[in-house]
């Protein structure tokens, strides 16, 4: 269930964008933290300094400073979010539908299953999702990051599991007072398995 432990091409820029706003983070704090240390133990010193000394501090440290790095954040965000939305490349379709409290997971050859989601490994694969009652919200940590599940509408989401496995699946939004069991898993399976082996898999 872990953000930083991708297993697929858009996980990993999840967990990369996770690895740069963190170190932005870390950037910022140790700014305020070292603003702190001086206004703690320099007391009397600010008072004598030039005023453009002070509008060095206060400009580029207490403005521009967070601007620039606040402003690289928002541009990778944006980049990660653009490389995630599904393109006109072909990939298999699964329709995915939320209900308190549980997943129903339809497939191209009309075939359906609940609570567990059935794909290939190493093959792009779109999720229509949508909800029957209350917003919910997909996701599956380690493959990509979420997406909601509003009734009456369609939303679409595109994965893609790098080698077979199980993969852990949440509701990440608070959908009632079974949210907390609201769990499905992904079973990414090779595309060479033979149907006695997914029915196994099931």
């Amino acid at each position: 269930m872990s953000t930083i432990d991708p297993a697929g091409p858009s996980a990993l820029r999840v967990a990369d964008l996770w690895w740069w706003m963190l170190g932005g983070s870390l950037l910022l704090s140790a700014l305020v933290f070292t603003l702190l240390f001086m206004a703690l133990f320099r007391r009397g010193v600010a008072d004598r300094q030039k005023p453009d000394r002070k509008n060095v501090w206060i400009g580029w440290l207490g403005l521009a400073m967070p601007i620039g790095v606040l402003s690289v954040l928002l541009v990778y965000a944006l980049w990660v979010g653009e490389r995630s939305l599904p393109t006109g490349t072909a990939a298999v379709r699964v329709e995915a539908t939320a209900y308190n409290y549980g997943w129903t997971f339809c497939y191209e050859d009309g075939s359906c299953s609940e609570g567990v989601m059935r794909i290939p490994a190493e093959r792009r694969v779109d999720i229509d999702i949508t909800a029957t009652d209350v917003i919910h919200s997909l996701w599956i940590p380690r493959l990509a990051g979420k997406m909601d599940a509003i009734p009456g509408q369609v939303n679409r989401l595109r994965i893609e599991a790098e080698a077979p496995g199980r993969y852990e699946a949440v509701c990440a939004e608070y959908c009632g007072i079974g949210h907390a069991d609201h769990r499905f898993v992904v079973q990414a399976y090779d595309i060479g398995d033979t149907a006695d082996a997914l029915e196994a898999a099931r």
